[in-house]
Order: C-alpha cells, then sequence, then structure tokens
C-alpha cells in the first residue's frame, strides 16, 4: 500500500540494523494509526522476527533494558528516548481475563498482528515493504471505526480491559464502535471485575478528557456501571424540576462535555450531581427537589476515587468542585471573598467553569440569566485579584510573628486570632491594612 510513514530517525536505525541482520522489523500499532491519520504518536514501538537474545546481540547497545524478556521485548534507549522492541509472537490461554499464560515466538508478521486488539492497531510499516494490513485497518480509519481483530467475544475474554480501551479510542480518535464489537463489549463489560483499579481509572480518564465523549458516554453507562456501581440510579432519573430538560445521566453527560477537557474538571462535572437520586424529595406541586445532593455526591466522589486508587490531590479538588458547584451566593465582593477563602485562587476558576457547564447543561430558556450571574461572580474575583483584599491567610497583612509580638504564644490562639482577623476582613469590616489588623488584634487578644 502506497503510504509513506515518517518515522523517528532513532527507530528507523533499529529498524535497519536488524534487517541488515537478516531479520524481519516493523514499526507496529499505534504510531502507525497515528501517523497515518496525521496525528503525532506518543510512543513508537518496533516488532522483529528476532528473538530477543538475537535482538540484543544485533543492536548491541549498553543501555539495553532486558526485563521483559520473558515475554519477548527489550526497550532500547536512543537519543534520549526508549522503544519497545518486541519479537513476533502469538499468546498462550488468557486465565485472568488480562495476561497471557505464556507466548510463543513466531517468525510471521501476520501472526502477530491477528493476536492485536483492534484492527487499527493491527498495522506494521517499514520503509521497504510498506504497510503491512492484514485485517482492514486502514480502511476502518477511513470508515472512523473500532473493530475488534477476530472474534470480539475472544478479544475481551482474553483481556477485559480491551473493553475500556475500545471506549477510550471511541472517544480520543471520534470513531464510532462497530455492531459487532458494540454487542460484545455490552455482553462482556463484567470481564472488568477482573482488572485492577489504577487500569480502570486511567483508561476512565483518557476517555472522560476525549474530543468525542458524550457519545460514548450515552451509549456505555452499564460498562462504566460495572466498576462505579454508584451510576446506575442516575440513568434516566427524572428530575421532574423547571430547571432541568434532561434526565440525570444525559445532564451529566452533557456538563462533561461542555467543561474543559482537563482531568479534574471532567471528574468533577462526572460526580457532581452523583448523589441526586439519594436526596430526591417530590413536593405537592409535583416538582422534584434534591436538597444537600452537593455533600452526598462529594462522598460518593470521594469514595469512588479512593476505590479508583487516585492520588490525594485529585480527591480533594474533585471533591471539593462537587460539593461547591451549586453555592449561589449573591454577587458581592465580601460573597466572592468568602467563596475564595473554600477554593482558594487557582480552584476558583474551575467552580466557574463547572457550574457555567452545569447551566449550559439545564432548561436553555433560563440560562442568560445563570450566565449573566457566572460572569458577574468572576468580574468581582478579577477585582479582588488586583486589590489589596484578603481571603486567604498568605494575603493577609500581618502574620503568625505579628501575633506572637502581641504577647501570644500558644499555637492555637494565634491560628485563632488570624483566622477572626481574616473573617472580618473578608466581612469588609476591617481593611487588609496592618495597623488596623494589629489594633484588632490586640481587642481580640
Amino acid at each position: 500500500m502506497d503510504i509513506k510513514i515518517d518515522m523517528p530517525e532513532s527507530v528507523k536505525r533499529i529498524i535497519g540494523t536488524l534487517c541488515e541482520n537478516g531479520y524481519s522489523a516493523y514499526a507496529v500499532g499505534g504510531c502507525i494509526r497515528d501517523s497515518i491519520m496525521g496525528r503525532i504518536p506518543s510512543d513508537w514501538d518496533v516488532c522483529t522476527s528476532s528473538l530477543p537474545e538475537e535482538t540484543l546481540k544485533a543492536l548491541d547497545k549498553p543501555n539495553i533494558i532486558k526485563n521483559g524478556m520473558k515475554h519477548g521485548t527489550v526497550t532500547v534507549r536512543y537519543d534520549g528516548n526508549n522503544y519497545e522492541v518486541t519479537t513476533f509472537r502469538t499468546d498462550g490461554e488468557y486465565l485472568d481475563n488480562r495476561h497471557p499464560e505464556n507466548v510463543s515466538f513466531v517468525t510471521d508478521i501476520k501472526d502477530d498482528l491477528s493476536r492485536r486488539d483492534f484492527t487499527v492497531n493491527a498495522l506494521a510499516y517499514n520503509d521497504k515493504d510498506g504497510i503491512i494490513d492484514h485485517f482492514d485497518g486502514i480502511g476502518d480509519i477511513r470508515r472512523k471505526m473500532i473493530r475488534c481483530v477476530g472474534d470480539p467475544d475472544k478479544r475481551f475474554s482474553e483481556d477485559g480491559l480491551r473493553i475500556m480501551r475500545a471506549l477510550r479510542f471511541a472517544s480520543q480518535l471520534g470513531f464510532a464502535i462497530e455492531k459487532n464489537t458494540s454487542d460484545s463489549i455490552h455482553r462482556n463489560a463484567h470481564l472488568l471485575n477482573n482488572i485492577s483499579a489504577e487500569r480502570l481509572m486511567s483508561e476512565l480518564i483518557k476517555l472522560l478528557t476525549g474530543e468525542n465523549a458524550e457519545p460514548v458516554l450515552m451509549e456505555y453507562p452499564d460498562v462504566l456501571s460495572v466498576f462505579i456501581p454508584e451510576i446506575r440510579p442516575m440513568i434516566g432519573f427524572e428530575q421532574k424540576n423547571p430547571h432541568h430538560i434532561y434526565d440525570v445521566w444525559t445532564h451529566t453527560v452533557k456538563v462533561i462535555t461542555y467543561v474543559e477537557k482537563t482531568k479534574n474538571l471532567r471528574l468533577a462535572a462526572l460526580f457532581h450531581d452523583i448523589g441526586k437520586p439519594y436526596a430526591f424529595t417530590l413536593d405537592n406541586k409535583g416538582i422534584g427537589h434534591f436538597k444537600g445532593h452537593p455533600d452526598i455526591s462529594e462522598r460518593i466522589s470521594d469514595r469512588v476515587l479512593k476505590r479508583l486508587k487516585c492520588d490525594n490531590n485529585t480527591i480533594y479538588e474533585v471533591g471539593q468542585l462537587v460539593r461547591l458547584h451549586d453555592t449561589r451566593p449573591p454577587a458581592e465582593p465580601k460573597n466572592v471573598r468568602r467563596l475564595l477563602s473554600k477554593t482558594g485562587v487557582k480552584c476558583f476558576p474551575k467552580l466557574m467553569e463547572l457550574k457555567r457547564a452545569d447551566a449550559k447543561a439545564q432548561n436553555p430558556t433560563l440560562l442568560k440569566d445563570k450566565l449573566e450571574y457566572i460572569d458577574k461572580l468572576e468580574e468581582i474575583y478579577n477585582s479582588e485579584l488586583k486589590s489589596n483584599s484578603a481571603f486567604d491567610l498568605k494575603r493577609l497583612a500581618v502574620n503568625g510573628r505579628d501575633i506572637i509580638s502581641l504577647g501570644v504564644t500558644d499555637g492555637r490562639m494565634i491560628g485563632s486570632v488570624l483566622n477572626k482577623l481574616l473573617e472580618l476582613v473578608i466581612d469588609g469590616e476591617l481593611e487588609n491594612n496592618r495597623e488596623q489588623l494589629l489594633e484588632a488584634a490586640g481587642r481580640i487578644i
């Protein structure tokens, strides 16, 4: 096939050296797919007919990592980058729905490509032979289609993580999932119970931050519910409220779509209303209410993210955004300062981004006033940043040493005085002025 792939010089050298020693060698997988699509590959993998020991001898590099030799992989360092070089292989039986019990080395590239997950990844290339495409991967790229190589039930039973990889690729690449593959995903979603939390979290984030996340999330909530069962009550849950035109899950997916494609914002969007079904009440007019749902949602997000082995900084910020997403204080400086004291300077714009997306995913007839309100909060926020006002202890014109100079030595008392001074500044009862604050501190003490 007459397609030229622009490979890095290091990859050309690896392939060239192996071929000069009498072996076959190709760049393989996602790097070929991305190159054909005009995307910049994140990494380059090489496959070869040479056995691992032969690969070592042929490349003869002092900085080769041998950790993966049992499965045919050596890692070669060239020009500051690591490249995995793997022997053509077929996989033995998968007993844990994740890893083959053993691998068998082969000499035919087709045998190697036939064990791969999706046709768009079962592609190989070198400058001499051009594209190797035994499963119409290029056709599926042109059709924008994710399709399993061979029997999808077999592919997913071999490695359950491929289910999340299919969803992730559909989201990131903007591809649809072929019907047989899609049916198999729904049928085999339970296999995700065998996958580690860390792997699931990694694929979830890539899915959520993809350009095409919305149709994937709408089609496969049952799949996500396998490892986040807290999602299930949201699906189809009608809100019965004039502010909303969507059920809770559809609204949530819309919010995910409207926020920036960053990890914490999209996670916050996923969890912001997850507590609604548990907070639902219906008044005597038939209108639904969700009092206290942000606090419930925060507790659920904390539980889920800990279960998925998420890092503490992400758990904290996502929880903060979820807890505060429905706050609607009057748009006045003291209220913005109070909100800033809870969010901090860096998180406040993220909260506004989430609130704006939340408004856009509600009743469009009420959108104008909601956006104007958020704009006003941001206007006050920008004004506060430029002013001398304080909304955290770092911006306060006095510090712990100043309180000590007034004769206070107890650490808890020092903290109590500083927090009281900050509260007075936030409420506008005091200016953030050193002399005024010291005088007030004396009165408090």
